[in-house]
């Protein structure tokens, strides 16, 4: 099972150690302008293999492409001083334009994997290329509110005292600062959050609630001011997606990807939603009932992503 990783910065290399560490596919491509940089970060990720799974990685150009069965953007361009975010878009979107038909080129089975931010919006704009070459949206896929959403997790998890793997809570809409966190929604091993704390005699205000939405909503913030950019958790997460795509799991994960139907009241949108994730993409986008006020901060997420899409396209 053959991966390509578009972009070998931090977050293309991260994604690929991540696979290795987690013996996901068996053979990684990576491919980047800077073909040195590709080569260095793919003769130390493969010396990393002895120590984990028996994975070939190298580094590549488009044509070694061939054959794979899903493909990681993580190419584009950094914001200029001064360039407001539409302008970081529109060069950006003129990256994707000239990626995307070298993807389709030489592997026009596969499932493309954006992780390129803005992300919903990189991601509708790759599924409008992709269309011209007759590729169904279900195979352009972003990571979306992946990351958000196991933040949300760990954080939950850490104040209830509980293992995250077992805190079933989304995060959903614009992988920004208009998420939203689905409070209504949580639970614990099955158990309504509300039930739960009751249960269990844990104290949960409206303050520590607002303090881990604030942790969750400014996580990145918080990490590139301290080290420059993030790269681990979206590693992780990338190869969490594609192993569901690898194996077809059936998994559950916020990524996004164009919805054609009505979301919050807005049409043909890409934003984040628990999508059903499996061998030949998205299977299907699932239903949230949440409550009235969450609807209301889902419609306002989802209307800063369309205002976006509409100046571009």
């Amino acid at each position: 099972m053959k991966i390509g990783i578009v972009g070998s910065g931090f977050v293309g290399a991260t994604a690929a150690y991540a696979l290795v560490m987690r013996g996901i596919g068996r053979e990684i491509v990576l491919i980047d302008k800077n073909e040195e940089r590709a080569k260095a970060e793919a003769d130390d990720i493969r010396h990393a293999v002895p120590f984990a799974h028996p994975l070939d990685v190298r580094a590549g150009h488009y044509r070694d492409l061939k054959n794979c069965r899903v493909i990681i953007i993580a190419a584009g361009v950094s914001q200029r001083p001064g360039e407001n975010r539409l302008q970081l878009l529109e060069r950006n979107a003129s990256v994707f334009r000239e990626i995307i038909p070298h993807l389709l080129e030489h592997a026009p089975e596969a499932i493309i994997l954006n992780a390129t931010n803005p992300v919903d919006i990189m991601t509708h704009l790759a599924a409008n290329y992709a269309r011209e070459y007759g590729v169904p949206s279900r195979r352009i896929i972003g990571s979306g509110t992946t990351l958000d959403t196991a933040r949300f997790r760990t954080l939950l998890g850490k104040h209830l005292g509980v293992d995250s793997q077992h805190v079933h809570a989304y995060v959903v809409g614009e992988h920004g600062d208009s998420e939203v966190l689905t409070w209504s929604l949580v639970n614990i091993g099955g158990i309504p959050l509300e039930d739960f704390i009751k249960m269990e005699g844990i104290q949960l205000d409206n303050q520590t609630r607002l303090q881990i939405d604030e942790n969750v909503r400014k996580a990145a913030y918080h990490i590139i001011a301290g080290k420059g950019s993030t790269y681990y958790g979206i590693g992780s997460a990338l190869a969490r997606m594609v192993n569901a795509i690898l194996f077809d799991q059936r998994a559950i994960l916020t990524v996004c990807s164009p919805i054609e139907k009505e979301v919050a009241g807005i049409k043909n949108i890409t934003l984040s939603l628990p999508h059903l994730l499996g061998g030949n993409g998205i299977i299907a986008s699932l239903p949230l009932p949440i409550n009235e006020k969450e609807k209301k901060l889902l419609h306002h997420s989802a209307s800063i992503i369309k205002e976006y899409i509409d100046q571009l396209i």
